[in-house]
């Protein structure tokens, strides 16, 4: 059980920051379309109006020169000599468009490039499609891999409970025989086997949240820039981080308290039949 719920909440964190991931770059511009020095505002109006009529978009955003501009200061401040020559007759207006879903970007591509006015068309294909990949790898990978952890530890359990049931089975008739219910006999079973899991997982919370601890620095300067995960760690003793963790723990008590309930159950099944 302690291995299940380590592994498998392992698994559960790193899909989650996936997903967290997936979605910050999805609310991110995923193509930059760049108008030529002639265009006018009314031509970007109308693409934003043809790819919004397909609802695949999320949000596009209109930056004029001037909006290029100050754009291009705020990330140069530093660099007086890269400011001196610029000005926003040499920066092209641009559109910013993301979709609902990063598997429409190469059903509006065609729409983009088509559109009058276009000059430039900035499409990041490749980061998308392997962000899209080694996200649906991590939640397919997790799902077989608690799934296996889950049939391993429900044998176990049955295997555990099982031999209890065995080296009790006088008590068991002589409570039978007595009149206890059957409730009143596989009880205790039950709880025990709930217990173990509740123990295994409660150990393995402890392993996890030690090592997301450990790891905070690392974690903030690799994903720091999403506000979520920058929001729960960005202070261990924070609001934030303890109801994560506690939610946390919580489910993963719940998860194994529900598994080894249920294995205990099979468990009595097969070796109670009255």
């Amino acid at each position: 059980m302690f291995i299940t719920f380590l592994l498998g909440g392992v698994f559960l964190i790193t899909s989650v920051s996936s997903v967290l991931i997936l979605e910050f770059f999805e609310g991110k511009p995923q193509i930059t379309v760049f108008f030529t020095d002639k265009a006018v505002k009314a031509d970007a109006d109308s693409l934003d109006k043809t790819l919004r009529a397909t609802g695949k978009v999320a949000s596009t955003a209109y930056v004029s020169k001037e909006d290029a501009l100050a754009i291009y200061r705020e990330q140069n401040k530093n660099d007086p000599l890269l400011l001196e020559m610029v000005t926003a007759d040499i920066l092209p207006a641009s559109l910013e468009v993301s979709a609902t879903n990063p598997l429409y970007l190469k059903e509006l591509e065609p729409l983009v490039r088509q559109a009058q006015g276009v000059e430039e068309v900035v499409y990041q294909k490749d980061v998308v499609e392997t962000l899209l990949t080694w996200t649906n790898a991590i939640r397919v990978v997790g799902v077989i891999v608690a799934g296996l952890l889950i049939v391993n530890s429900l044998l176990i359990i049955m295997t555990v409970i099982g031999m209890k049931i065995a080296l009790k089975r006088e008590e068991i008739e002589i409570l039978a025989l007595v009149g206890a219910s059957r409730w009143y006999i596989r009880m205790p079973f039950i709880i025990e086997g709930g217990l173990y899991g509740v123990m295994g997982a409660f150990v393995a919370w402890i392993m996890i949240t030690g090592l997301i601890i450990w790891m905070q620095p690392v974690i903030l300067g690799f994903l720091g820039m999403i506000p979520v995960i920058s929001l729960i760690l960005g202070s261990l003793t924070g609001t934030p981080f303890f109801l994560a963790a506690g939610g946390f723990l919580a489910g993963m008590l719940l998860m194994a308290f529900l598994l080894g309930a249920i294995g205990s159950t099979i468990a009595i099944g097969r070796y109670l039949k009255n």
